[in-house]
């Protein structure tokens, strides 16, 4: 069975940069372009609007290839504390270096870095280093008194004025950072602030995949963002600046609602006169326009809200996150009468684990089938239940083994009087290469291993805490993931 579609790509694609086209010739063909989210691997909302590709952003700017160039952001402060992207484990300075290799292998323009909040520290000199190193200009900005409500002194020559003036050559300049907080925003408004003095007039846009503008503000797929964001304190709210403009209904966030007062004053003292009357002004997202079943997203949307629930209570048991996440995204479920239950993975895995009195494992399959997973004396539970996906899906019948415990032997032999592991039960990444190893030798261990692409976007649910690794292999298997946080 093909995973249901809700969202039309190709015409996101279209309209997508057309209408950053037009916001293009709307100034003085030079546009400032923040860039919020991911520009690729936006795997959040290839979940929640199904048929969304994780590198449509990405795949839009490549049509406008030759219009468009990159201005990187990160922040001093974020480089000497060797702040972490969440998702990926590296710090925000290494974030920096691979996201230009991306870029540029993908065929986009890099043309700079700049350092935000900049100090002249050993760390941030480092990374600077590494960058001009690679070909790349750097530049400086400041930390500002005031700002950003002093706007007289921060549209100043002693604010803005004293940051570096980024030479651009493209008329579109996507500003994009590792992570929220860098400076983007700021980046833009000091380069309007430069560019009118040099007599151009630049203008600025927001692009944010989220929340979707013209959705309702309980639609689904705009409280997965509020779900998703739950640690920033984002709230979806109506924008009253566009309600107040043009009579119309239509959704930000608190952030943006906030700061308008101000960005506002900033375009009057640049401009003379603001062009944008509302926050959902500055806008240029038509992902909205681009849903072509409803139904679909909200669905995917509420699969997504329950995990972010078990990302949270994970993040809590971890010491990572705080309660108030756990409680804000259960509000959401029960503003949106969902349950954990409503996930069919989780169901499937607590009934396997009362059954058995011990951990399971269950995974949801494309086709709609669930296939659970037990604890036992050679494998553990998500090991199990991988082994017999992977089983079912090439068709090969349950009762024969394509892992006998011949070859699982000298690997839990390994593991416990060599390595010192006190679980000599397999996980994972372990139960993939010793059936690869068999698969040299037994054609059905090597059918069973082709079936590994057709795990993705499956959903997997266990009844404890997993390893990392086991995160990770699941991870790379394309699989959503949840568990519950207790140990084993």
């Amino acid at each position: 069975m093909v995973k249901e579609i809700g969202f039309d790509n190709e015409e996101y694609l279209r309209m997508q940069s057309e209408r950053i086209r037009e916001r293009i010739n709307r100034f003085d063909n030079k546009l400032y372009l923040e860039f919020g989210g991911k520009l690729f691997d936006d795997f959040h909302a290839a979940r929640v609007l199904p048929g969304f590709k994780a590198d449509s952003k990405l795949q839009m700017l490549l049509t406008m290839a030759d219009q468009a160039e990159i201005v990187m952001v990160v922040s001093a402060e974020d480089i000497e504390h060797s702040k972490e992207r969440e998702d990926l484990g590296i710090t925000y300075g290494s974030d920096v270096l691979r996201l230009i290799d991306v870029y540029r292998n993908k065929g986009l323009f890099v043309g700079s870095v700049v350092i935000t909040k900049y100090i002249n520290t050993h760390s941030v000199q480092r990374l600077e280093d590494k960058l001009v190193t690679s070909g790349l200009r750097v530049y400086h900005h400041y930390l500002i008194p005031g700002y950003p409500t002093n706007v007289p002194f921060v549209i100043s020559d002693e604010g803005y004025g004293k940051n570096d003036y980024i030479e651009t050559t493209r008329p579109l300049i996507i500003v994009t950072a590792p992570g929220p907080g860098s400076g983007k925003m700021s980046t833009c408004l000091s380069q309007l602030y430069h560019e009118h003095k040099r007599g151009i007039n630049a203008g600025y846009a927001k692009f944010e995949t989220f929340p979707i503008w013209n959705l309702p503000l309980d639609h689904p797929v705009n409280l997965a963002y509020e779900a998703a964001t739950a640690d920033l304190n984002d709230i979806n709210m109506i924008d009253p600046y566009h309600l107040k403009a043009y009579g119309e209904t239509t959704v930000n966030y608190n952030r943006d609602v906030e700061i308008y007062p101000v960005l506002n004053a900033m375009f009057e003292e640049i401009y003379g006169k603001s062009p944008y009357a509302s926050p959902t002004d500055m806008g240029v997202n038509m992902a909205g326009y681009c849903i072509t079943d409803d139904d679909v997203c909200r669905e995917a949307s509420r699969q997504e809200i329950i995990r972010r629930y078990y990302k949270a209570l994970a993040g809590v048991a971890d010491g990572k996150k705080e309660l108030e996440e756990v409680n804000k995204i259960k509000v959401l479920m029960s503003q949106e009468n969902i349950s954990i239950e409503d996930r069919k993975v989780v169901k499937a895995a607590q009934e396997r684990a009362k059954e058995t009195g011990d951990v399971a494992t269950a995974i949801e399959l494309k086709d709609g089938t669930i296939i659970t997973g037990k604890t036992g004396a050679l494998l553990g539970p998500s090991a199990a239940c991988l082994i017999k996906a992977i089983k079912y899906l090439a068709g090969i019948p349950e009762e024969i083994d394509i892992l006998s415990p011949e070859s699982i032997a000298p690997i839990q032999k390994l593991k416990t009087q060599y390595l010192g592991s006190r679980n000599p039960r397999l996980h994972p990444d372990e139960v993939l290469v010793a059936l690869s190893s068999n698969a040299a030798k037994d054609s059905s261990a090597a059918l069973a291993l082709d079936q590994l692409p057709k795990l993705k976007d499956c959903e997997i649910h266990t009844t404890a805490k997993l390893s990392a690794i086991d995160r990770r292999t699941f991870k790379r298997l394309g699989c959503d993931l949840t568990y519950e946080p207790k140990d084993l």
